[in-house]
């Protein structure tokens, strides 16, 4: 099978063949470390590997398959790892130069060691924003990484880099982070698969102290199917993540439960999450268009307002006292060589009051109750997932928008991140710039299962396009 063929393999299509015996992994993690010499010089969304240990990682699922003893169904797929997420071995940066390259590097973060004991090949580390601070991908590290539906946009943040690998067919599995979008905003403008699970569902270590709720560990991929088999290796118990979930709800089988009727299924559409709320009109016809595709398959679809007040002001203050926080962990000495976005945010955080810190969690939980009595009526909410496409490389906000931050224009995605709930970012066409936009489904707590599966029946009606391009590159 010649090279371009392997890249447009899913994950568990790799595996199949793997056990059929007419590729290997060594073969399809040659053709993605090639893909990648190929295209990261201009894409910017791989910042480390070492090819010499990928290669060795695949030699040794090639011999596991070849026994006929694999570790997994993913066992020899390539997967890369943000670097935001420690690495045995490789250097973990997040973006800054403030980070000591010298490490130790001498330890997995739960996502690492898990993927690694399946026997997922790990191809490299992928682009982030400094520290994961904002919604594009650009660092003083590592400098600016591009769209491969088109250069002169972002691909979004802070998974940037995981999405434009993905989307340029660099691999089938991608791991990310998501404390306000960072996995849903980059899937969503580079036309790829997203999927933040329920906060605790991954377990997490060392869990940022700054921002420690909000976060949530989960795949990237080019299907549904693929994210699925990705989660089922993730949610594995951890004992260093304290406030992860309890094995009974990390033991479900999300591929058992991904194909089947989502007949009677109960979906509420919200175009604008409320009065507060905005959307472009080509991409709110196409999330229209897809809300009317799953009524086609049988879901109860009702437009219907969660109605609730404005998020933005709670995650303004938590946001901006975190980075508040995280700035002042770093010598003074070192802070000249920061992204001037973050040192301004953080000194905003640090005029917030302890009063002020209190009064936004307060709002924080009001805001999780009001969603947790609109999930008695509806068992999902569907909403647009990013309100425009892309944005222009290199910019926080867009131009002639009135917008001064990146939360300006991601109003679908912090809210569940403050509810800790489970969301997905499904691709649905593209806007009227030809760039890739996307719905949003939403689901209640430890309910992926149903998200995933809503969201393959989308995705078996109306196929995913992938990126012609690097399909033929």
């Amino acid at each position: 099978m010649i090279s371009d063929e392997i890249l447009k393999l899913t994950a568990l299509e790799l595996a199949n063949l793997y056990g059929s015996k007419q590729i290997s992994p060594i073969e399809a993690t040659r053709a993605v470390l090639d893909q990648i010499s190929r295209h990261n010089g201009a894409l910017n969304c791989i910042c480390y590997f070492d090819e010499d240990a990928t290669m060795a990682m695949a030699g040794s699922a090639e011999e596991r398959w070849l026994r006929g003893q694999p570790l997994s169904p993913i066992d020899g797929v390539p997967v890369t790892i943000k670097d935001l997420t420690l690495t045995k071995g490789w250097p973990t940066l997040r973006g800054s130069r403030t980070t000591d390259n010298s490490g130790p590097w001498d330890e997995d973060a739960p996502a690492t060691a898990r993927l690694r004991e399946s026997g997922a090949v790990l191809v490299g580390k992928t682009t982030t924003p400094e520290f994961g601070w904002k919604g594009v991908t650009d660092s003083p590290l590592t400098g600016v990484t591009r769209n491969p539906w088109d250069y002169d946009c972002t691909p979004g943040g802070s998974s940037g880099g995981a999405a434009a690998a993905a989307a340029a067919f660099m691999g089938p599995l991608h791991q990310g982070s998501d404390a306000a979008g960072s996995i849903r905003i980059p899937a969503a403008f580079t036309g790829v698969f997203g999927h933040k699970p329920t906060f605790g569902l991954v377990p997490h270590y060392p869990l940022p102290a700054h921002i420690g709720t909000l976060m949530s560990m989960g795949p990237i991929t080019r299907c549904v199917k693929d994210a699925a088999a990705m989660l089922n290796v993730l949610a594995q118990p951890d004992h260093r993540d304290f406030m992860a979930a309890p094995a009974s709800a990390q033991h479900v089988d999300y591929l058992e439960k991904l194909d089947g009727s989502i007949d009677g299924v109960r979906i509420a559409y919200s175009r604008t999450l409320g009065p507060h709320g905005w959307c472009d009109d080509d991409v709110a016809t196409a999330v229209e268009r897809a809300a009317g595709a799953l009524a086609d398959l049988g879901a109860i679809v009702e437009e219907a307002d969660p109605n609730i007040p404005s998020p933005q002001p709670i995650i303004e203050v938590l946001w901006a006292t975190a980075d508040a926080w995280l700035v002042a962990q770093i010598p003074e000495e070192k802070r000249e060589l920061m992204d001037n976005g973050l040192l301004s945010i953080a000194q905003k955080g640090v005029s917030y009051s302890s009063e002020d810190v209190i009064d936004a969690n307060v709002q924080r939980i009001e805001l999780g109750t009001r969603m947790a009595r609109f999930h008695e009526s509806y068992d999902l909410l569907l909403t647009p997932q990013m309100p425009l496409e892309a944005i222009k490389v290199g910019q926080n906000f867009p131009d002639s928008r009135n917008m001064t931050e990146w939360i300006d224009w991601s109003p679908f995605t912090y809210p569940f991140n403050l509810t800790m709930q489970p969301a997905c970012s499904v691709p649905c066409g593209l806007g009227s710039r030809g760039l890739p936009v996307a719905f949003q489904l939403v689901g209640r707590h430890f309910e992926d299962a149903l998200l995933l599966r809503v969201a393959r029946a989308y995705e078996q009606a109306n196929p995913f396009a992938p990126l012609p391009f690097f399909a033929e590159s």
